[in-house]
This record gives C-alpha cells, sequence and structure tokens, in this order.
C-alpha cells in the first residue's frame, strides 16, 4: 500500500528539467571544440616535465611558477606530475621572473597555428645583443 500519493504533475516537470540539463551540457561540449583563444605573449615550446616543477622548454631548462596552471586540451587543469616524460606542443605565459606560469597543452589543430616559438626569440635576443 502506497500512502504517499505522488503528484501527476511532477513527474513531466522532472522529465523537463532533465531533459534541460542535457541540452546544456551538449552545448557546453560543442562550445569547447572550438580553437581556443591565446593571449599576445603566449610562447610555442616543446614541453617535457622532467620532475616537477622542473620541465624543459624547446631543450632549455625552465622551471614551472608556484601556483602554475597547466590546462589540458580540454581546458582542465592537469597535474605535472601526471605529464612527466611526455613531450606535449604547449603555448605557455611566462611570468616576471620567466618561470612558466600559465600553459596551454594544444590541440593538432592548436598545434597547427604559426606562433612564435621559445627558440625563435632566443635566437632573436642573442643576434640583437650581437649587433649593439
Amino acid at each position: 500500500m502506497n500512502r504517499c500519493k505522488t503528484h501527476p504533475t511532477r513527474r513531466p516537470l522532472i522529465g523537463l528539467v532533465g531533459t534541460a540539463i542535457v541540452l546544456g551540457l551538449t552545448q557546453l561540449a560543442q562550445a569547447q571544440t572550438g580553437v581556443r583563444n591565446f593571449p599576445e605573449q603566449a610562447i610555442r615550446a616543446t614541453m617535457v616535465v622532467v620532475q616537477p616543477p622542473e620541465v624543459r622548454m624547446d631543450g632549455q631548462p625552465m622551471r614551472l611558477s608556484p601556483g602554475a596552471r597547466i590546462l589540458g586540451t580540454s581546458n582542465t587543469v592537469v597535474l605535472s606530475a601526471s605529464l612527466v616524460g611526455q613531450e606535449l606542443t604547449v603555448n605557455y605565459v611566462p611570468d616576471l621572473q620567466g618561470l612558466a606560469h600559465q600553459v596551454w597543452i594544444l590541440t593538432p589543430a592548436e598545434a597547427a597555428e604559426k606562433r612564435p616559438r621559445l627558440a625563435d626569440q632566443r635566437n632573436y635576443r642573442t643576434a640583437a645583443d650581437g649587433a649593439n
């Protein structure tokens, strides 16, 4: 014997709420499939995490800044310890001390876009210093 009578209009309401949630999540997933916009000062490099916070950017030793964020291809935070030994194409923004502060792991579509590389900037600085 069911003593708690359910109201007949509540069931369709639950179905509508569930449908709205599914549609919202679908639109969110579709919005994340595009190419992300990166800051102008972001530098392209090939990153290998040696032992956090130690990394190599285009073969040059570097460190992650305290509080550095590494964002994966789906824009979720990735822990540096889970990336040890992997060679990844990234865009990154250094902090004022030159430490990698914001890092984005790139999708193949994002990696195909042209952007200044860390190695190019080092060669430019060396040539400019020698000219003066």
